[in-house]
């Protein structure tokens, strides 16, 4: 694996880990905040911290294809609105699901259903997988099952709605995958926070606040907490800002289902912090689904001698 894949394997790793732990903060900021609106501040958070850090980069010469000519301009804002939709019904599904009372865990492995959706979307585009990704996909479903669920699996409205869920993430993969080598990263990222932001912000004022000023002022009554600041604030710069940008880097010369093995470490590293920062418990079921999640990673990247794509 040469320098710069193994650098954007890190990225998406990283990324995956501020997803793990932002699993428990989306949970308990939808029923604090209600789905949409925390979706919605979450993204606009994302967004405004975006435009310093572009600026930034831009004075130090440190931004990666900033776009001179018209046809860049056009082709970043269509990246940017394309990511920014498909992520505004992609996240809003997943905080719905939740919302409506699908467990932790089970939302784990339904949302990371992608990793198995991926590649076969990617058949339609001529994006082929060796045999040992589709090995490896294989190795992650099963981990992820053995990890995430515990006693019997029956699927429920809000199970289905995490799978719709599943879905609409992997559009949202491979769209990423589409444009990230196109356009600066950066801004590509902040235009999809954005995007999703004022899209999310309709539902917000019609379901949430029940387009109503008691409404309203509910909202901005759940405002004045410091803890609902600090779940928005976790989910909106790092899970936001820091996370969905590092995806978009990471992303670049990454086969797509090969990225998405790796955000599936998400429900890994959600397992661990409980460990780790709570002090639960891990049984031999969870441990032996880490271990399985971990060798369809190392799987994934070996590179074949003969590759026998499908």
């Amino acid at each position: 694996m040469n320098s710069l894949k193994l650098k954007n394997s890190f990225l998406l790793l990283l990324t995956a880990f501020i997803w793990g732990i932002a699993f428990v903060v989306q949970d308990s900021g939808g029923d604090a905040l209600g789905p949409f609106t925390f979706n919605c501040l979450r993204a606009f958070i994302g967004g405004i911290v975006l435009l310093p850090t572009i600026k930034i980069l831009d004075h130090t010469g440190l931004t990666y294809m900033k776009p001179k000519t018209k046809k860049e301009k056009k082709t970043l804002i269509i990246g940017g609105i394309s990511c920014g939709i498909a992520l505004f019904i992609a996240s809003n599904i997943q905080q719905l699901g939740l919302y409506f009372g699908a467990s932790a865990g089970k939302a784990g492995f339904l949302t990371a259903c992608y990793i198995i959706i991926v590649p076969i979307l990617g058949l339609f585009f001529g994006k082929k997988c060796g045999l040992n990704i589709w090995i490896g996909v294989c190795f992650s479903l099963v981990g992820l099952y053995l990890l995430c669920i515990h006693g019997s699996f029956s699927l429920t409205f809000a199970d289905t709605l995490l799978l719709l869920c599943a879905l609409a993430f992997s559009i949202h993969i491979l769209v990423v995958d589409h444009f990230s080598p196109l356009v600066d990263g950066i801004r590509l990222s902040c235009i999809q926070f954005w995007t999703s932001a004022i899209c999310t912000s309709i539902p917000m004022f019609f379901v949430d606040m029940k387009h109503s000023i008691a409404g309203i002022m509910n909202c901005l009554h759940n405002l004045t907490s410091i803890n609902n600041w600090i779940l928005l604030l976790y989910a909106g710069v790092l899970s936001c800002g820091v996370a969905y940008t590092l995806q978009i880097v990471g992303q670049k010369g990454l086969h797509p289902t090969v990225a998405s093995l790796l955000m599936s470490m998400e429900s890994v590293f959600s397992v661990l912090a409980g460990w780790i920062i709570l002090g639960q418990t891990m049984s031999a079921r969870e441990i032996f689904g880490c271990i399985f999640i971990f060798v369809a990673i190392v799987l994934a990247q070996i590179p074949m001698k003969k590759k026998i794509t499908v």
